[in-house]
């Protein structure tokens, strides 16, 4: 049997897999699986909930409560109860999430969906903030950053996968089905939990739970996330400035309490934990003007809304193909990758200025080439430099607060997807999309959107250069 000592000498992402640490892969993977295939499937299926059990105008709120309520579960893996273990909140985790599938297929209307809903985001961020809090537990730490790649192409897989499978429970109440298989599921891996993952000790800091800044932080994520659900872009614009207040008001009251939510140093730019955080922000802010490349695709380009999708997932696919690539960076290359990959990530969405913000009805090749491949290397950028981000985080903190580090990585992901989704339909909405539409606005949206979510790129870029030398 190889040690892991042996193990540790010339890491890679398979070494994840070799007896001895087998275990606790294919649990951690696993609750990274169950969260992101979920994810998927269910904004398959959802069209066919509303037209088996009805509540259209609710629709958007399936979405908006599972992200605050995921928001909240990573942060309850950092402010669990004192002497509270991992694996119990693992055990917790899955539970939860069963108990909300279950909600989610027994439902008679669309308000105790979304009731089960909330339930499985508590559960499913949970899992998602345990698999980094696990890593300092479970690998050695040559092997933490292949640990962060093997999670990053989990979510890259997923996008493929979930759609896939969501598409066989799309006929009649077949919907029921999907959330009642993932119960059992839930079940072994809470059964499995204690046995197959390792012990992990609370070495946490004393302190109460910081109460106000997690009602400000939740709040933020509930006022971005319902600015998703309006069309007219000045109540979006409204609720967006909202969250940014109660974001900064939740900073401002983090740098002055003595009960932090973030770990030291994490408000505060000089510091370079709190850079790296906002690099990982920016980067996922950036990433979400994806989400309206199937609509252009179709509109623009002519492109069948199956290939359109399958095109989308180009995105993803290359997120996970430069993580592997990554992989294998270690000191200044990993932080130059990280670099390079916010400059690839920038570049490629100004391109698609050119590319795709195009009227291209015959579909010429020579126009959708080059946006294939700006969609490509808009996720390759993210996937080039995140696994090394992650690592610089865990490096850079204390054994103390490592909880609470680890369940900031999954906030502040869902933070970004969040705002960036609410302020790409601030922009679409404000330069034509919908007035005057047809193929003249949706060029102009395009247009508009791809300059405007480059620009926050920029700042990815500046920041990241001041990280070559942290960790």
């Amino acid at each position: 049997m190889t040690s892991i000592d042996q193990l540790s000498e010339k890491p890679s992402v398979f070494h994840l897999f070799s007896t001895p640490l087998l275990p606790a892969t294919l649990m951690l993977g696993g609750g990274v699986t169950l969260y992101a295939v979920e994810t998927y499937i269910t904004a398959t299926i959802a069209p066919s909930m509303v037209r088996d059990i009805g509540g259209l105008e609710l629709f958007s709120w399936m979405t908006t409560l599972y992200v605050a309520a995921a928001v909240l579960g990573s942060i309850f893996v950092a402010m669990r109860p004192r002497g509270t273990g991992l694996r119990t909140v693992y055990v917790a985790g899955a539970v939860v999430f069963a108990a909300g599938s279950l909600v989610c297929a027994v439902a008679p209307a669309m308000p105790v969906v979304i009731a089960g809903r909330a339930v499985q985001g508590f559960g499913a961020g949970a899992l998602s903030g345990l698999a980094y809090a696990f890593i300092r537990f479970a690998y050695p730490e040559p092997l933490w950053r292949k640990a962060s790649t093997l999670y990053a192409a989990i979510w890259g897989i997923s996008t493929l996968l979930g759609p896939s499978l969501g598409g066989v429970f799309t006929e009649g109440s077949a919907w029921r089905h999907a959330f009642m298989l993932l119960v059992p599921l839930c079940l072994l891996m809470a059964a499995l939990a204690p046995r197959l993952l390792p012990r992990a000790d609370d070495d946490r800091a004393a302190g109460r739970t910081p109460i106000l800044q997690i009602a400000l932080l939740l709040s933020a994520v509930l006022f971005v996330s319902l600015a998703g659900t309006f069309e007219e872009a000045q109540s979006k614009a409204m609720l967006v400035a909202a969250s940014v207040a109660a974001i900064a008001a939740m900073l401002a009251v983090e740098r002055r309490s003595e009960n932090r939510l973030l770990p030291s140093g994490a408000v505060t730019l000089t510091k370079p934990v709190a850079r790296v955080y906002l690099t990982m922000f920016v980067l996922i802010m950036v990433l979400t003007s994806d989400i309206y490349i199937a609509y252009f695709l179709q509109v623009l380009h002519g492109v069948t809304p199956l290939i359109s999708g399958y095109l989308t997932a180009l995105v993803a696919l290359g997120w996970t193909i430069a993580a592997f690539i990554s992989g294998t960076l270690s000191g200044r290359r990993a932080s130059a990758a990280i670099v390079i990959g916010c400059v690839i990530e920038t570049v490629a969405v100004a391109s698609l200025t050119v590319f795709l913000a195009r009227d291209n009805q015959a579909g010429n090749l020579a126009l959708l080439g080059p946006a294939v491949v700006g969609m490509f290397m808009m996720g390759f950028g993210v996937g080039l430099g995140w696994a090394h981000l992650v690592t610089k985080i865990l490096r850079l903190v204390g054994n103390s607060e490592q909880d609470k580090a680890s369940a900031a990585i999954s906030t502040v992901q869902s933070l970004g997807s969040a705002f960036g989704a609410s302020v790409v339909g601030v922009i679409t909405n404000s330069t034509g999309l919908v007035d005057p539409g047809g193929i003249t606005g949706t060029v102009s949206a395009a247009h508009w959107l791809y300059i405007l979510m480059a620009l926050p790129g920029l700042i990815a870029i500046a920041v990241s250069l001041t990280l070559r030398d942290a960790a």
